[in-house]
């Protein structure tokens, strides 16, 4: 399973979404957008998208951190 979280700085979903893929312990690859080339990036591909942390799954978007609880949850249901 690839997941892959977009983050800011001050976010405190997106650190709640990181402790709980580590306590599942699931890897994740992080980007932030304090960096301006993921956050233009970032931006492109997803103009719509604004509120963080954004979380996709196998390059499905799962949403912030209720979509990757509800996501989890769903797995877990599928074992």
């Amino acid at each position: 399973m690839n997941i892959f979280i977009y983050t800011k700085s001050g976010c405190p979903n997106c650190v709640a979404a990181k402790q709980l893929l580590k306590a599942k312990g699931l890897r994740f690859i992080e980007s932030s957008l304090e960096d301006a080339g993921v956050r233009l990036a970032f931006e492109f591909a997803h103009p719509d998208l604004r509120q963080m942390p954004q979380i996709f799954i196998n390059d499905q978007r799962v949403g912030g951190l209720a979509g990757l609880q509800a996501a989890l949850k769903q797995m877990e249901g599928q074992s």
